[in-house]
């Protein structure tokens, strides 16, 4: 017994030992921890800084997705914008989405000022924290190797370079979900339920971002939980049900907060007739996305074609169900197609008869599930922005990753040798079929790359042959024989890997990094997100006279002016965050605010001022705008362009005493 309390008392000091190192490693980040190569935190961060400069290259040129940047510069003004998502300052009426993605963009405006960059640094910071992630996701999951892969492929996937580089709401979404599969995979691993429910929490958060697209995720989660976590069924059951439960009241919390607050008390929920938050997400944000329009939503639009450009023939309709495989959208998102079902399908095989709790195959149902559930709701859906495809990302990257390394491993199994020459074969089919849709765009590397995957292809087939005649092979340890094999490998993976790293690292040139709205491959080479090239938060001549003429003459009125659409508005909103009143909506069909609201806010000295003209704003003949602009021009005062300074464009009503 004593020598057994001398050890205990002893066991502090070792302790304390290792603790030393340990901090200081800490400090030492650019290291590897003992349970990886030593190659592997150095390469991961050289992808993160690669990552950090794709997305932040054009960060002054992001430009705006004019409608959102409109309500971000609301919500850095007026924090009661910003806890409801409100389009104006005067939080008259909300976005026609959850205000989750613009928070930060709101936060980093109010820090910084507002910028293109100061609104699209949020998703830069997204996007390398998704990618060291994914990394951490991976390697636990399939190793270091797979796991640096994985990052890079996901770095450098098209539409995620140019996401990241500008402020979509998708860049929030995608690291949200990777957070969550991160949560997941920690918590399948020990059945913990905690772990569980932050990945519901995660889920949550992305559902504040990006609404329903975050629940791709939930029957992947669920199926792996509940076939292979290692815990009885009942147990399951429960953990399965109280992470849904944490995931809806994360997701749910802002509907809540716009249906428990009074109408009186909050602004309007844009895209509704009914200003149901309910109504808006999975209405107008969901079901009609498929085509079907909810009692008490407006007109989304969204069934028609989406082509990515007049001179692009081989963009695809938005609502077709081949559409991930068209050019126009494969480019964008789907180069790794052949690798990932490769590694899907090699996984599934090679881990069947594993245990249930067995982490790697876990690791195939969950990404396969992902990947699956995706690209079924996608398909089926109309989408109107390339950038919703964002969500594919992190799974092809993961099972292409889990592609590679499990073919370059069966070349070390008589049976499976000629698994990596087959797959690289089929992946340079598939690469070479989408860059010769665009063959003017870097011809001078795309055809000679393809002919180095076709040379190492060769010489992988000739190695193999070579082993089954008895003459060498290439699972031999010996250093002559391995080293051909090894440099023809990954020569092989190398290029076919190039040509799609080259269309992601094309946002680097400003002809391709896009500043608009749509995503997609142009005619000459890829195109990035653009965000509306002609927006401008600067006022111009005529802007600034009429906005002189409006406040010097606003008596002391709630509102500079109402707007006949919310284009209108955002001239004015935009560089000078003052509180413009939109009408209808962002589709003019909103009743909001009604002409009877209208006519109380002009009798109550609220409103002096109504604009006409513009952009948009027409409504339809039976809507409530067409109403209020009845009223206007035959109850108002219009105030000659020579009197206002703003030219012609816009006409100036005056309402109320002196009209």
């Amino acid at each position: 017994m004593a020598d057994a309390g001398t050890v205990t008392r002893a066991q502090p000091a070792p302790e304390r030992a290792v603790d030393a190192p340990t901090r200081a490693s800490r400090l030492r980040f650019w290291r590897s921890p003992a349970d990886q190569p030593r190659w592997a935190r150095p390469a991961l961060l050289a992808v993160a800084a690669l990552a950090a400069v794709v997305y932040g290259w054009q960060l002054r040129h992001a430009g705006y997705a004019e409608y959102y940047a409109v309500a971000v510069r609301s919500m850095s003004v007026s924090w009661r914008a910003f806890l409801f998502g409100a389009f104006d300052p005067g939080a008259t009426v909300t976005v026609d989405k959850l205000a989750g993605a613009f928070l930060p963009q709101a936060l980093s405006a109010r820090v910084f000022g507002f910028h293109p960059w100061s609104l699209a640094l949020p998703q830069v910071v997204e996007g390398v924290v998704s990618v060291l992630v994914l990394y951490r996701l991976v390697r636990r999951w399939c190793g270091a190797p797979a796991g640096l892969l994985a990052a890079a492929m996901f770095a450098l996937s098209p539409i995620v370079a140019s996401m990241f580089g500008h402020p979509m709401e998708d860049a929030a979404l995608t690291m949200c979900l990777v957070l969550a599969a991160d949560a997941f995979v920690a918590a399948l691993a020990g059945a913990r339920t905690g772990r569980l429910v932050l990945a519901g929490v995660g889920v949550g958060l992305g559902f504040q971002a990006k609404m329903l697209q975050s629940w791709l995720v939930l029957p992947a989660f669920a199926l792996a939980w509940l076939a292979l976590a290692p815990a009885s069924g009942r147990r399951r059951l429960g953990q399965v049900a109280l992470a849904g439960a944490a995931t809806v009241a994360v997701s749910l919390a802002w509907v809540l907060l716009l249906t428990v607050v009074p109408a009186g008390d909050r602004p309007y929920v844009d895209g509704t007739t009914n200003d149901s938050a309910v109504a808006m997400v999975f209405g107008y944000n969901g079901l009609d996305r498929f085509g079907a329009h909810v009692p008490g939503t407006v007109e989304s639009g969204f069934t028609t074609p989406d082509p990515a450009g007049p001179a692009d023939a081989a963009a695809s309709p938005a609502g077709s169900w081949h559409k991930l495989v068209d050019p126009g959208y494969a480019t964008q998102i789907g180069w790794l197609y052949p690798l990932a079902l490769a590694g899907l399908v090699v996984g599934l095989l090679r881990h069947r008869c594993a245990g249930r709790a067995d982490p790697t195959r876990a690791g195939f149902v969950l990404w396969g599930g992902w990947l699956a559930t995706a690209v079924v709701v996608f398909s089926g859906m109309t989408l109107t922005h390339r950038a919703y495809l964002a969500t594919l990302a992190p799974p092809l990257a993961a099972l292409a990753a889990a592609g590679v390394v499990l073919s370059w491993r069966g070349l070390r199994d008589r049976w499976a040798t000629w698994l990596l020459p087959a797959v690289l074969l089929v992946q340079l089919v598939w690469t070479a079929h989408l860059a010769g849709r665009y063959a003017g765009f870097l011809p001078w590397l795309t055809w000679p790359t393809l002919a180095t995957a076709a040379a190492a292809t060769v010489a992988l087939v000739v190695l193999v042959r070579r082993s089954r005649r008895g003459a060498g092979a290439p699972v031999v340890a010996g250093r002559r024989t391995a080293e051909p094999w090894r440099a023809a490998a990954a020569l092989g993976v190398a290029a076919v890997l190039a040509v799609p790293a080259a269309w992601g690292l094309s946002v680097l040139d400003r002809r391709y990094a896009g500043t608009a709205f749509e995503a997609g491959a142009g005619p000459s080479g890829p195109v990035g997100l653009a965000l509306d090239a002609d927006t401008t938060d600067t006022l111009t001549a005529a802007g600034r006279r009429l906005d002189d003429y409006l406040l010097a003459h606003r008596d002391g009125a709630r509102y500079v002016a109402a707007t006949s659409s919310w284009r209108t508005a955002s001239q004015f909103v935009l560089p000078t965050g003052q509180p413009f009143l939109p009408l209808g909506g962002y589709s003019g069909l909103v009743p909001q605010p009604t002409l009877a609201e209208l006519r109380a806010l002009v009798d109550a000295g609220e409103l002096r001022f109504v604009l006409l003209g513009g952009v948009g704003g027409l409504g339809t003949t039976d809507s409530e705008l067409s109403r209020i602009m009845t009223w206007v021009l035959s109850s108002c005062r219009e105030v000659p362009a020579a009197e206002h300074g703003g030219g012609e464009e816009l006409l100036v009503y005056r309402c109320g005493p002196g009209s």
